[in-house]
């Protein structure tokens, strides 16, 4: 039986059509991934389901009978529960009183029944959460528990997922997948938005996929590969990227970085004595939970920030000290992780392109707009950047965004590449370009700094892996030695490897 029906939902904010003519069923006991790339309009869907917007036009049953969702109270009314990306708790309070709050009308609470009470239901849904804890000393993955047992003390009976694992080390992804099938089990249906392909393999019933905010079709998930998923996606089917293995341990260390220390924006340390080298035709991945150091050692090893101590060598010459600009003539390119702020939105393509370079394309303090439009339009076409040299940048889909950053600064034959997050929010295809041009980097002799939260990415790109955890780093181990739960120990802080 399906236990919601959207019919032919449309979507539109101005202009822009979100979702075009929709229809989505989900079954009573079932985990149903939503697939599609960004964009695509799956997390607009489940926000009018959820009621956080309505739909221009179509309709909403629940049950068999037609509801209007008004807004969240109402989806709540009607048994939907909703776990975004960024929980909704407030830290300082303990679990109990989070899942607890907006639920009850009483002025004046008894901790000890509610904590009795939240711990039965947390007993009842397999989920192992202490209603006493104080949410803040919880880790992400317990927190997302509190997230899911909120919804279901709720009475929920349909449960939205979004991207629920971008946050989660693998032993915390595992425990999620135990909770789904366990709740399935007891009749709860689960919507599992994601653009992980494994993942929705590894978990779902069934997968509906949009594309460009139209339904491409709903397959039963044991019916189908994970090409077959792509290629309906984006098109066409696409296999993925892979280095070949090569022999960096012969090759010259063309970037140190010795006892690097630095402090955050609010003055705390955030970098504790890192020691790391890189080969010439070598990628060194970092992985990590978001949070732990990995951007400001990529601002630090960029010249954006300032480190407190230690020295950060290419080709011999230490650059702690110098400016981003001297640090990019000595031989360092950087692709910024926030593509948007590496770019100035207002400007063309050609002049984004030619930005960190403007002095080569001067004379007695002009500029040869003439040389710099030409420039551009080579990049273009080596680049395979879909956009003319004189659009706005704004106006381009983060992929092509994400290839004017690379065509900047890859262009140069940098000596070393730091890339953080490169792939973040880009669909199949995107990902697959960038991640190929990294190591045609690699193959070039360029040592890369691959710093990603996504462990595929980094398993798939890697010669060697680093794990940071508060700031240090507490593992160095060969790609071929390395498995997503030794990696997700390290990265939990549960296990530390001699570096």
């Amino acid at each position: 039986m399906n236990i919601v029906e959207m019919q032919n939902i449309t979507k539109q904010f101005g202009d822009l059509v979100a979702n075009d003519h929709v229809d989505f069923h989900l079954r009573e006991g079932e985990i149903h991934a939503l697939l599609g790339e960004n964009g695509a309009g799956k997390t607009t869907l489940m926000r009018i389901l959820y009621g956080l917007y309505q739909q221009t036009s179509g309709n909403i049953c629940i049950a068999g009978e037609k509801v209007s969702i008004h807004s969240p109270k109402d989806a709540i009314a009607h048994g939907i529960g909703m776990v975004t990306q960024h929980f909704a708790l407030v830290h300082p309070m303990t679990v109990a009183e989070n899942v607890i709050l907006g639920y009850t009308d009483q002025f004046i609470l008894d901790r000890a029944v509610i904590e009795k009470k939240v711990n039965g239901a947390a007993e009842q849904f397999g989920l192992e959460i202490n209603a006493k804890a104080i949410v803040r000393h919880l880790s992400v993955g317990q927190r997302q528990r509190v997230e899911i047992l909120k919804a279901l003390y709720r009475n929920a009976r349909v449960l939205i997922l979004d991207e629920p694992t971008a946050v989660l080390v693998p032993q915390e992804v595992d425990s999620l997948f135990e909770t789904l099938n366990r709740l399935k089990k007891d009749g709860l249906a689960v919507i599992f938005i994601s653009h992980k392909l494994d993942e929705v393999t590894k978990i779902t019933d069934r997968v509906t996929v949009l594309r460009d905010g139209k339904s491409i079709g709903t397959v039963d998930t044991v019916n189908v590969t994970q090409n077959q998923l792509a290629a309906m996606m984006v098109g066409r089917e696409t296999f993925g990227v892979k280095r070949k293995e090569n022999s960096s341990a012969d090759a010259k260390k063309v970037f140190e970085i010795i006892n690097l220390s630095a402090s955050n924006d609010q003055n705390h340390p955030v970098l504790k004595n890192i020691n790391l080298q890189i080969a010439a035709g070598e990628v060194l991945g970092i992985a990590g939970v978001s949070g732990n150091g990995q951007k400001e050692l990529a601002e630090t090893l960029s010249g954006v920030r300032r480190s407190s101590e230690g020295k950060i060598i290419v080709n011999g010459t230490n650059l702690v000290g110098k400016n981003p600009a001297e640090f990019s003539r000595f031989g360092m390119g950087r692709i910024p992780e926030d593509r948007h702020e590496g770019v100035v939105g207002d400007l063309t393509v050609y002049e984004n392109l030619a930005l960190e370079h403007l002095d080569e394309f001067s004379k007695n303090g002009f500029l040869n707009r003439k040389s710099i439009q030409t420039n551009a339009e080579e990049l273009i076409k080596q680049f395979q950047i879909k956009a003319k040299a004189t659009d706005k940048i704004r106006t381009l889909s983060g992929g092509n965004m994400q290839k004017v950053l690379l065509a900047r600064v890859l262009s140069r034959k940098p000596d070393v590449i730091i890339v953080p997050q490169p792939t973040r929010g880009l669909d199949v295809g995107a990902t697959d370009y960038v991640r190929s041009q990294l190591l045609e980097q690699r193959d070039r002799g360029a040592a890369v700094l691959l710093i990603s939260e996504d462990l595929d990415e980094i398993l798939s790109l890697s010669d060697r892996i680093a794990v940071m955890y508060e700031g240090e780093i507490v593992g160095i181990l060969p790609a071929n030695e390395a498995t997503p739960e030794r990696l997700g120990l390290l990265m939990s802080g549960a296990l530390k490897e001699a570096v």
